[in-house]
């Protein structure tokens, strides 16, 4: 008898969920946000059986007797089997959200594993969960902040010669807004996933247009502000094209994490990656982030403690011209993309 069936028969027609998926016992059923995951039947018993008995060994042999039943195979077929499942799962064997392996003795489930509803809704479809959605909005606006400050501190300790006084005002600035842009990216981001969820293209639109919004507000603001200061007009500032790419490459990361394909460290990978390539787009356009904004002020005010061409000096470029330009702005979006996918994972997996 398998798993599923024995589930069955004893009644047991409720609904499991694990992170983002959903087990219908009933219907013999794996879904992904709602939708069907095509899963043969053995290798769905497996998968119950393993969620069955979250946390524990379950070893080959049980394997044997319990999802195939008496039928000689070989350890070949069980390994294809949790392979198969893995890539259902969008789990990574070096880095398991789900299915671990125990080295000679069989694989234990490593998600908790709760109750569904009698309505049927996922993680992603789930309001009274948590709100994914606005999960999703606090997430990208702490990452914003995480970037913001890591990228103050690179900024502070590189291009100011690391006085104390002037790492820390860098540091407030630069995570204020890291967090102002988070926040409008993550709004769209969060507003999309709650008219469409599990929709990959809304989520990235959604993110795209805050973005947008936001660098249009924040280039208003930083150059009406430093005029009403200062008296001096401030051209570089970060605008509608930058807050677009980089809005875009967020929502692209966070359609990835929450498609649940990836483990933490391909999350972090390809969020680098996508940060980099939307960085060199921003280059490549003549666009403007933090260090061309602080180049332009640090010509405008001689007399402040900036002096980007140390910084260039790190990149084998001490007049921070075009190569400092190009390798500091790739930099920053692998930064911000990076903690914005990050935080996202953490925060739509949080629980209530």
């Amino acid at each position: 008898m398998g798993e599923g069936q024995r589930a069955m028969e004893q009644g047991a027609t409720e609904r499991w969920r694990f992170g983002e998926f959903e087990l219908d016992l009933a219907n013999r059923e794996l879904r992904r946000n709602g939708e069907a995951v095509p899963l043969g039947s053995r290798y769905l018993d497996a998968l119950l059986l393993l969620a069955r008995h979250p946390g524990e060994l379950v070893t080959k042999d049980r394997f044997m007797d319990e999802v195939w039943r008496g039928i000689p195979v070989t350890d070949e077929a069980l390994t294809q089997c949790i392979r198969t499942l893995r890539r259902a799962l969008g789990d990574d064997a070096s880095d398991p959200r789900f299915i671990a392996t125990v080295p000679k003795h069989g694989y234990r489930f490593l998600a908790e594993v709760r109750p569904g509803d009698a309505g049927g809704s996922t993680l992603r479809t789930t309001v009274a969960d948590g709100s994914l959605g606005g999960r999703i909005a606090g997430g990208a606006t702490i990452g914003g902040g995480l970037a913001g400050i890591v990228g103050g501190l690179l900024y502070g300790l590189a291009a100011t010669g690391g006085g104390g006084m002037s790492v820390l005002v860098m540091v407030v600035l630069v995570a204020a807004l890291g967090v102002l842009g988070g926040a409008g990216i993550g709004a769209g981001m969060g507003l999309a996933e709650i008219l469409r969820p599990g929709r990959a293209l809304p989520l990235i639109a959604g993110a795209a247009l805050g973005g947008t919004l936001v660098g249009a507000f924040g280039q208003t603001l930083g150059r009406d502000g430093i005029a009403a200061l200062t008296g001096a007009r401030v051209a570089g500032i970060t605008g509608l094209f930058e807050g677009l790419i980089l809005g875009t490459a967020v929502g692209l990361a966070g359609a990835l994490v929450l498609s649940g394909r990836f483990g933490t460290r391909g999350i972090v990978g390809s969020a680098l990656a996508i940060g980099a390539a939307a960085g060199a787009m921003i280059a490549m356009g003549g666009g403007t982030l933090l260090g061309r904004s602080l180049l332009v002020l640090q010509a405008q005010f001689p007399r402040s403690a900036l002096t980007m061409e140390r910084l260039g000096g790190l990149v084998g470029d001490p007049g921070f011209e075009s190569a400092a330009l190009v390798a500091t702005t790739m930099l920053e979006g692998a930064v911000f993309v990076a903690c914005s996918a990050w935080a996202i994972r953490y925060a739509a997996e949080a629980r209530n």
